[in-house]
Formats: C-alpha cells, structure tokens, sequence
C-alpha cells in the first residue's frame, strides 16, 4: 500500500474527536531512508536507522494532517517505499476554559477574567506553536515550574492564586510577557480550576493526571 492511502486508512480508524497523532514510517533500503528523512523535514521527525518518528496534530502545534498527507504523497512519487504505523492518538483533555490571542498575556488576562472571582488553584497548559520554541521557552517560563507533557510541543503547570503549589498570577504574567517580548507564540488553556481551597496542615491541593500527582 502507499503511503499516502496508508496514512488516509489511520486517519479513519481514528477516533472521531482525536487531536493528534505519533506516527512511525520504518524504510528498509538505508539509501530510501535518509531521503525520505530529508523529505519529511518540515514535519521535524526523529530518525534512528531505518525508523522515522513525526507528530501531526489537527490543531494549534504540529504539522496538520493535510501536511502530512502532502510529504508522504511526495514520497509515493519518487519511490519510496515504506510501513506508516499510528504509534499512539490523543483526544483533547476536558478543559475549562481555552484561549487565543496574539498575545499571551492577554490570552492570561482574558482567561482570568473569565475565571470565577474566588478561583484559588490552576492547572494551565501552554501550548507553542513549534518544537523550536520548547528550549528558549523552558527557559523563559522557569519561574512557574513548566512540565512536558505528551508528545505536544507544550509545558504545564500550577498557579495558586494565595499560597500553596505554584506560582502566584503575577509571576505567571511576567513569564507571559517575556515571550511575546521575543516572540514566542502558543495557545493557552486552563485545564483544571478550584475555588475558595483552605488547607489544613497542607501546602495546598494535588490534582492526578493518569496516576501521578500535579
């Protein structure tokens, strides 16, 4: 099967709110790998021998799937032969609340202002626009204690409102502004919320995400 009607078959067999995909194209011939590796660039795979590792999403980061679709119809033509395998497919996590702006910071100022007035605690997820962004942006966004998570270009991480785990809105804000200072653009969502939280002989709430605390 080619490889373009091979990645057409995994995208109907995934599921129907599916938000993005980790691909692995194994080329046998050494000599078609390392052009079909070179072909592949603007989907910023990995390679290891003969195994070609890239991500597509349907939204925000990563190459789209028409992308996707373009380079490995660019393949079919010159040859190249190949085994395309979904490795893994994500859904979109329930969120709060989701937003995009031009600027991050306004993207922050906009989400609280959307939040109740007594929200205490955040589970926020910022995702960038490309895996370029992930090293200048880990540094920038040190303050708050960023964590990857998945296989998306994006950092998560906790922000308390009064005490507790995670970095006050200020900070958070700062951080925001560093960014678009130089230039470094994403999309901002607020995964999890709580209001009005009053620890006792505690540093404040754990949320768990797929087993481990955050």
């Amino acid at each position: 099967m080619r490889l373009g009607e091979r990645w057409r078959q995994i995208e109907r067999e995934l599921p129907e709110n599916w938000s993005d995909a980790r691909l692995l194209l194994r080329v046998r011939d050494p000599e078609q790998a390392e052009r079909a590796a070179a072909l592949l660039t603007p989907l910023m795979p990995g390679r290891n021998g003969n195994e070609i590792r890239f991500y597509t999403a349907r939204r925000g980061a990563g190459a789209s799937p028409d992308a996707v679709r373009r380079v490995l119809r660019r393949l079919d033509s010159e040859g190249i032969r190949g085994e395309l395998e979904l490795v893994s497919a994500g859904q979109p996590e329930p969120g709060v609340l989701a937003v995009e702006r031009p600027r991050l910071v306004d993207a922050w100022d906009a989400a609280l202002a959307a939040l109740p007035p007594d929200w205490s605690d955040l589970y926020v997820e910022l995702e960038l626009t490309s895996t370029d962004l992930l090293e200048r942006a880990a540094l920038l966004l040190a303050p708050v204690n960023p964590a990857r998570y998945g296989g998306k270009p994006a950092f998560r991480f906790r922000v308390a409102r009064r005490f507790g785990y995670g970095a006050s809105p200020g900070m958070t804000r700062r951080c925001l502004e560093r960014m678009d200072e130089e230039g470094l653009h994403g999309q901002l969502r607020i995964l999890r919320v709580l209001s009005n939280t009053d620890p006792v002989s505690t540093q404040g709430p754990v949320w768990y995400v797929e087993g481990k605390a955050v």
